[in-house]
């Protein structure tokens, strides 16, 4: 399950270059236009929402690779879901026909300071979901196990062995 953990750490690193490459579009080469574009606001979201999706993968395989999510996880990815869906409904208000500047577009695209503040919220809402995803579960990797390995079940067994494995190869 390591390797599936590692997926999720490109899948992140993928999205926060591409979150970059939205932001700044100077560093790869583009005339940076003034103000922000629809299609800046596009390469902006897609590059979080793999980047909070990496996060999710990261953590749900290296962490509770053979869990089930409990019910604070569950809560921990729907906030993180509904961060980035707000963080995207904020982002294109204007393009979608309800921000305060509808439908007309000019050459000089504006992102108001209500949507720049919905975006930023909506960014640390999902932060936050992925770390309530993070320290809700309890990881098996501590030091304290049980006495009696008969107390522990069957899928945390398999993770014990598992980690012990790959201890030592190392």
């Amino acid at each position: 399950m390591e390797r599936v953990g590692q997926i999720g750490i490109a899948i992140g690193t993928l999205g926060a270059i591409l979150m970059m490459m939205g932001l700044f579009p100077g560093v790869t080469g583009l005339d940076p236009t003034p103000g922000l574009g629809i299609l800046q606001l596009m390469v902006m979201m897609s590059g979080f929402v793999l980047f909070i999706a990496g996060a999710l993968v990261y953590i749900k395989y290296t962490f509770y690779a053979y869990d089930s999510a409990n019910l604070t996880q569950l809560i921990g990815t729907r906030l993180a879901i509904t961060g980035v869906l707000l963080a995207g409904l904020f982002s294109l208000a204007d393009a979608l026909g309800f921000g305060s500047h509808g439908r007309e577009f000019s050459d000089q695209n504006f992102l108001g300071p209500l949507q720049i503040i919905g975006i930023v919220s909506s960014y640390a809402m999902a932060c936050v979901g992925v770390l309530v995803y993070a320290l809700g579960g309890a990881s098996l990797h501590d030091d304290d196990l049980p006495d009696s390995l008969s107390d522990i079940s069957e899928n945390e067994q398999k993770m014990q062995d598992d980690y012990q494995e790959v201890s030592n190869e190392r």
